[in-house]
């Protein structure tokens, strides 16, 4: 498999450090308000990421974050008249209920900064005992300029990164592309007892740490939006590599922005969106769609129509799935060792265009292709039950690794539809045609739609 590292700039073939494993660490939400629609990408792409290198064999050690202490969480619990433990809490529930909603799975470890505090304090003190950190009246800043490959994942200069970078001026720091490590305690903010007095670790800082404490002082792949290139994983390499003297994370990767009818998303132009608002009026499983049918590097853009664009799209990746279903109750054809054979192709695509960089666009595309070809074998034709068996089980592995088709269950219909099902068939067998049209009819008020086939009747749900 070969990715786009953000740290080379060219695709590298990815070889984790140990054999069969990954260790990745997974820039999680600052748990102050609901996720919004741009959240949603990285935890969608890089959950796929994650169920692909399952699918090829690895184990995966998954770490994804919680930033529950930062200016934003005591900013909203002033707001809201509570606390910030409180407020991380209720948002840390409501992550993940979207998680679910998205079918995100559950991370192996999900740190969170206040139950790291330990661990940040003992890396910043090694920064400050090797010279690359120093206090000034509670604050702790690191060296930026003492760490010369500052800028190796933006790739650019120091220079032109103080240049374009918004700094916070302050007069007690050496230089101003200096960051904070540590932030000396204000007047009602919660603090922890430190070296350098009461205080709060600097939101940089605390990454740095998890990922240590969890996976290690070198990882295999650390993954985030692409916003967070500068400054926040630049200065998690500082941090990481000038505290522990090795690699910090030998491959990253970055998912593209998300514009909102093709603008930028802003609460200001009012086309700020949550994930529950969008949740609640299309369903998660479309969102979930958007964010893996494009290639994780590009934008992508999000509007009314293109979900429901992509509703449409998995109500034929659905319609397959129903399709099979049926074949299989009346699967009774010969062997087709050829077409059984043929299935293997499209397996082979999907994963080509996922070693290629992680293409799930591509991906989808194969999957596409074989629901064509599945279709084409089944629907009115007699087909054999070891086609039907191995058609669905390769169907139900890639939509799996692309974590799609969760949201419908399998469907049922009552024994009252079921007899009238029945007696609709009676009627046809006895060419009654207007009790069968009446049945029809009526079923399609309740919202069954029923398809007469060489098979036997199906039937589905309208959504």
């Amino acid at each position: 498999m070969k990715i786009l590292n953000t740290l080379t700039g060219k695709k590298d073939e990815f070889i984790p450090l140990h054999e069969g494993e990954v260790n990745m660490y997974v820039c999680g939400p600052t748990v102050y308000n609901y996720i919004h629609i741009g959240n949603t990408r990285p935890l969608c792409v890089f959950d796929t990421l994650r169920r692909y290198f399952e699918y090829i064999g690895y184990k995966v050690n998954f770490v994804q974050n919680f930033t529950d202490i930062d200016d934003k969480l005591i900013n909203r619990a002033n707001e809201e008249g509570t606390t910030v433990p409180a407020l991380a809490e209720k948002y840390i529930a409501e992550y993940k209920k979207d998680a679910e909603g998205l079918n995100v799975r559950e991370a192996t470890v999900h740190p969170r900064a206040t139950e790291n505090i330990d661990n940040i304090i003992a890396l910043i003190k090694t920064l400050e005992e090797k010279g690359y950190a120093y206090s000034v009246n509670g604050d702790v800043y690191f060296r930026t300029k003492k760490f010369k490959e500052y800028g190796k994942l933006s790739h650019q200069p120091l220079q032109e990164l103080e240049a374009g970078a918004r700094i916070n001026i302050s007069e007690q720091k050496e230089d101003p592309m200096d960051f904070a490590l540590w932030k000396a305690a204000k007047k009602g903010e919660p603090f922890w007892q430190s070296p350098w007095g009461e205080g709060r670790p600097g939101w940089h800082i605390e990454c740095s740490a998890m990922a240590k404490s969890i996976l290690g002082e070198t990882i295999d792949l650390h993954c985030g939006g692409q916003d967070l290139i500068f400054p926040h994983h630049e200065n998690e390499i500082a941090q990481s590599e000038c505290a522990n003297g090795t690699c910090f994370a030998r491959y990253w990767m970055h998912n593209g922005y998300i514009n909102i009818d093709n603008r930028k998303m802003s609460k200001s132009l009012g086309n700020f969106f949550t994930a529950r608002e969008i949740g609640e009026q299309f369903g998660y499983e479309p969102i979930r769609y958007i964010m893996v049918s494009s290639h994780y590097r590009s934008p992508v853009n999000y509007s009314t129509e293109i979900i429901e664009q992509a509703k449409g799209a998995l109500d034929r990746l659905y319609n397959c799935r129903e399709n099979l279903a049926h074949a299989k109750e009346h699967a009774n054809g010969e062997v087709d060792s050829a077409a059984i054979e043929k299935l293997s192709t499209y397996e082979k695509v999907f994963r080509d265009a996922m070693d290629d960089d992680f293409n799930t666009a591509d991906a989808l595309a194969a999957i596409f292709d074989l629901v064509r070809e599945i279709n084409s074998n089944i629907i009115g034709k007699e087909a054999s039950k070891e086609y039907v068996t191995a058609a669905s089980e390769l169907f139900e592995k890639l939509v799996d690794v692309l974590g799609l088709l969760y949201e419908r269950k399998s469907e049922s219909v009552d024994e009252e539809i079921e007899a009238l099902i029945a007696e609709r068939q009676e009627a046809r067998k006895n060419r009654d045609f207007r009790r069968a049209d009446a049945i029809r009819d009526s079923l399609k008020e309740q919202g069954i739609i029923l398809e007469d086939t060489p098979q036997g009747v199906k039937w589905h749900k309208t959504r």
